[in-house]
């Protein structure tokens, strides 16, 4: 088994094991020693995801949300993290 921290622009965190332990292990270790490097060089770690996305929608569908989200006291933004909330609990692979 193996695997990769995922979201990493510059970075490479990459991990492997036979069982879960060993998985868990090489994992930690690879955040650590990324961590340790990472203070060596003076840098501050990469976080994998800033939580900012950039989305765009057609005018009509920006539209109807903002016109949705005026009548229940919320924004966009909290009307679309919900939303994709709602899917991924939905979704199969998540």
């Amino acid at each position: 088994m193996f695997g990769k921290v995922q979201g990493m622009s510059k970075a490479l965190i990459l991990y492997e094991g036979n069982t879960l332990e060993e998985l868990q292990k090489d994992f930690e270790n690879g955040v650590d020693s990324y961590l340790e490097a990472c203070k060596a060089d003076g840098v501050e770690p990469a976080k994998p995801y800033s939580g900012k996305l950039n989305l765009r929608m057609s005018s009509e569908l920006h539209s109807r949300v903002a016109a949705f989200v005026a009548t229940t006291g919320t924004t966009i933004n909290d009307f679309i993290n919900k939303a994709i909330q709602n899917e991924l609990k939905h979704a199969a692979v998540l």
